[in-house]
């Protein structure tokens, strides 16, 4: 489980002859094995099940990594935004918080949402371009349902 969690989380795919690989890099068995902490032959037998079960294969050969600029908005003169929502399930929730930035002229120049399903506190990630006027924060903050917000 842990083996197939970390491929999921990291958008690791397994290709059709038992490779890991991030966008047609291989990453071996024993490193996948060293960041779990576990022996590489619980590696190349997730592997197998993955391949041999009709709805994982679907999934786990389709998986790719997405490049998130969050760590290195500063040096591209970009700001981030963290909200954090009480129920990350409740629907609208991306609506309403792109509106109020985007009511502020700002472009949001990525936005990644967490699944509840795989992260304890799902947050919804945006990139920002242009400067950030702290009436926004305030705004965002009345948003029904808002936990926390986080700018950097």
């Amino acid at each position: 489980m842990k083996v197939a969690k970390l491929l999921f989380e990291r958008g690791l795919q397994v290709r059709e002859d038992g490779r890991i690989v991030s966008d047609g890099i291989e990453i071996p068995h024993t490193q996948i094995a060293k960041a779990v902490g576990i022996d590489r032959r619980a590696v190349d037998s997730t592997v197998k099940t993955i391949l041999s079960n009709k709805e994982l294969k679907k999934i786990y050969t389709k998986l790719r990594q997405t490049c998130l600029l969050q760590e290195v908005a500063r040096e591209l003169n970009l700001n981030v935004i963290i909200f954090v929502p009480e129920n990350a399930r409740e629907t609208g929730i991306i609506a309403k918080v792109t509106k109020v930035i985007s009511d502020k002229g700002l472009s949001i120049r990525q936005a990644l949402a967490e699944d509840p399903d795989l992260s304890p506190e799902p947050k919804l990630i945006l990139i920002i371009e242009g400067k950030i006027p702290s009436i926004l924060i305030e705004e965002l903050r009345r948003i029904p349902g808002t936990k926390s917000i986080t700018l950097y």
